[in-house]
């Protein structure tokens, strides 16, 4: 059983990967980087995840979103994050990857932020 569990939604033409658990060395970042790769391949292009409910990151956990975030982006297709938790914020601070990722802390706003329709949102 892996220390991660992925579950993924639609909003909006937005694919939301919610995690839950940890994102660390092994099992788990292989789990989330062949999802995010499975999801553009198979055409989804606005991705999403979802932090809130993941309790650590640790530096291969980084590096795997920093993957998926190229493979995505390879793909023509955008990663963004939302609802990072306090450790996770402070992570992405100290590594400059808000530099990197668009980070949202609020879901509705990250997937406002995906349309390219130039259409108001209500």
């Amino acid at each position: 059983m892996s220390d991660l569990n992925i579950s993924t939604r639609e909003n909006r033409g937005v694919t939301i990967l919610d995690l839950t658990g940890k994102i660390a060395l092994g099992e788990s970042s292989g789990l989330l980087h062949t999802q995010l790769r499975d999801l553009v391949t198979a055409g989804k292009k606005d991705l999403l995840i979802n932090l809130a409910d993941v309790r650590s990151i640790d530096s291969s956990g980084l590096g795997t979103l920093v993957a998926g975030y190229t493979t995505v982006q390879n793909k023509g297709g955008e990663l963004k994050l939302t609802n990072l938790t306090d450790r996770a914020s402070e992570l992405m601070t100290i590594t400059k990857l808000y530099t990197v990722f668009e980070i949202f802390d609020d879901e509705k706003a990250a997937i406002n932020s995906f349309s390219k329709t130039g259409e108001a949102a209500g």
